[in-house]
């Protein structure tokens, strides 16, 4: 008989990854062991085997309230260790150890022996501990996370300096998303790929296994609120990823779109050689489309002005992680309140629950890698994105940010970079250093733009997002223009269709080739009166409330009513700190009429 496991008695105690989810698995939130390990020298003094000094709130990093410990200086090292003891019923069953996300170099041991490292502190990882995790037996997980802040590494808006500054914010180090535990049979399913194909009417899947057998079979089963509409049955004998194709009866053929976010359940079952099924996952889709058209961005055929916001997901006493499950709703739909329908993800990979409830929710959303920190950076001087530096280990997490989120349909556009700039007005540098930092800046554009376009055929790729341009090739094309008067606003993009473009580093930029393009962060205007401190927004505060709205309403529809411009992005959904220029606060309360501020956004596009 099966045991009966209360995940959701742990913090945060929801299924981490809604679209591909087996029903037996074991939630590692909770109370760990903890130690900081300000000298990184843990190892040499034993802290693989021996017990730790302090206890921690998982997954709440340790500089978060909600962690327990509240510790916000720089943290080299740190170590957690926990026992767990294998539930009986997964006699005979491979047992995988999984990681949402540490931050940012992290080593596990099992028993004191190393079963795994992961670099990269936002995407995920597993372990197959079972040779050491048998069942009805207890184990000892221990996991060191190196995180040294100042040295080059994708950290995102993690700040390099003691305090908070400009814009960014407090660190986070070590374990920040959920870890589990799951039984898999030696043959098992690693995690499909879906693709949809409108015009066929069709989902395309792709399903990846950890080894062949001979006799096994796959079938699939596509559901909808009425019942199962078809199956399908391919070999898993022959090929290391078996690809099956079901065709939707044009009868219950519904497009995922904003106003109608419309998901079909999956459920994938391998069999053996007698027909038991032997592993069983669920899983969703999405029927939606997204096709480039000239200077057009078309969703299922049709345009739709994409009023992006920008969102960095950071909450006060969580800092990257969300509180709650619920607090990754309550964003998306503060947002929608707003008037927006979909959103910037800003320098980090959000965890996989945000994205299941924007498939839900009708939510649009850009994916993003967390690529500052991983640059030539002068902190004393606020110099930093200087020179991008980037080696595998970038190319490494990108990969992994897109083979975990490819069959989300929420996602309509990758952008691996931002605010990338080498210019000679910006850094006092020779020519022949200027040169070379640009072919550097190309070759990191096009590495990381043709890794995403061989993963992804399906979605446009922006080469960076805002200044410095060098693809010729980039899917899309974009800027960053923080203008706070209408007019000018209005000014600088009224030249599109000849060419004429605002650019944030005119000199670094290669030609504009005519594809669709966007405004990818506008607005910030700095308002609040909550804060303190030293605070800041773009341009001058307005001098009341109704000064915001005429502006508001001024930035957007100088965007809005270009017919050129396929959406925008305005910064930001909350305030951050001391950045001050949200739509609403850090504690999500609102600064203004959600209900005048989603009017203004409303108005034809003019395309």
């Amino acid at each position: 008989m099966t045991e009966l496991i209360n995940n959701s008695l742990c913090p945060r105690g929801e299924y981490p990854r809604p679209q591909f989810q087996r029903e037996q698995w074991l939630c590692l939130n909770g109370e760990w062991e903890f130690e900081i390990d300000n000298s990184d020298s843990g190892a040499a003094r034993g802290l693989i085997t021996n017990p730790l000094k302090q206890k921690i709130v998982v997954p709440f990093c340790p500089e978060s309230e909600l962690s327990g410990i509240g510790n916000s200086d720089f943290m080299n090292a740190v170590w957690y260790r926990r026992e767990v003891e294998i539930p009986v019923a997964w006699k005979e069953q491979k047992v995988l150890l999984h990681f949402g996300a540490v931050d940012y170099d992290a080593t596990v041991w099992i028993n004191g022996e190393e079963m795994a490292r992961h670099r990269g502190g936002f995407t995920p990882f597993s372990v197959d501990i079972s040779k050491a995790a048998k069942a009805g037996e207890k184990i000892i997980i221990t996991v060191r996370a190196q995180d040294n802040a100042r040295e080059p590494q994708p950290r995102g808006k993690q700040s390099q300096r003691f305090h908070n500054y400009q814009c960014m914010y407090t660190r986070t180090t070590g374990i920040w998303q959920t870890v589990w535990l799951e039984p898999v049979p030696a043959v098992h399913f690693k995690r499909p790929r879906i693709t949809p194909d409108v015009g066929k009417s069709t989902l395309h899947l792709e399903m990846p296994l950890s080894q062949n057998a001979t006799g096994h079979k796959i079938r699939v089963t596509l559901s909808d609120a009425k019942g199962e509409i078809i199956n399908g049955t391919c070999s898993a004998e022959f090929d290391f990823a078996p690809r099956l194709a079901l065709q939707i009866p044009a009868e219950r053929k519904v497009l995922w779109q904003p106003d109608n976010p419309h998901l079909y359940d999956l459920l994938f079952e391998l069999m053996d050689a007698e027909g038991n099924i032997i592993d069983c996952v669920k899983s969703y889709a999405g029927l939606r489309s997204l096709a480039l058209e000239g200077h057009l961005f078309k969703i299922n055929g049709k345009v739709l002005f994409q009023r992006l916001v920008l969102d960095q997901g950071y909450y006060p006493d969580g800092i990257l992680t969300a509180p709650s499950d619920e607090a990754l709703i309550q964003d998306i739909q503060l947002s929608q309140a707003a008037g927006f329908n979909g959103a910037r993800l800003h320098q980090k990979i959000f965890e996989e629950r945000f994205l299941y409830h924007a498939d839900q929710l009708g939510y649009l959303c850009w994916g993003e890698f967390p690529d500052w920190g991983c640059r030539e950076e002068n902190v004393a001087a606020s110099a930093s994105q200087i020179n991008p530096r980037f080696d595998i280990t970038v190319a490494a997490q990108w990969l992994e940010e897109l083979e975990r989120d490819y069959s989300h349909p929420c996602i309509v556009g990758w952008c691996a970079l931002n605010e990338t700039r080498v210019g000679a007005s910006y850094q006092n540098r020779t020519a022949d250093e200027q040169a070379k930092n640009l072919a550097h800046l190309t070759d990191a554009q096009l590495a990381l733009f043709l890794a995403a376009k061989a993963m992804d055929s399906t979605r446009p790729v922006l080469d960076t997002s805002g200044y410095c341009h060098r693809l010729s090739q980039s899917d899309i094309y974009d800027c960053h223009d923080y203008a706070q008067d209408p007019a000018k606003l209005r000014e600088n993009h009224a030249g599109i269709a000849d060419g004429n473009l605002f650019h944030n580093h005119p000199d670094d930029d290669v030609p504009y080739n005519g594809q669709p393009y966007f405004n990818s962060e506008f607005g910030g205007t700095w308002w609040g009166e909550k804060e303190s401190g030293d605070t800041w927004g773009y341009g001058n505060k307005p001098q009341n409330i109704e000064e915001f709205y005429e502006r508001f309403t001024g930035l957007c529809s100088a965007l809005l009513e270009n017919p050129r411009m396929f959406g925008y992005c305005y910064t930001q959904l909350t305030d951050v700190y001391q950045e001050q220029n949200g739509i609403f606060y850090f504690d999500r309360t609102a600064k203004f009429d959600l209900n005048r501020l989603a009017a203004a956004q409303t108005k034809e596009t003019g395309v």
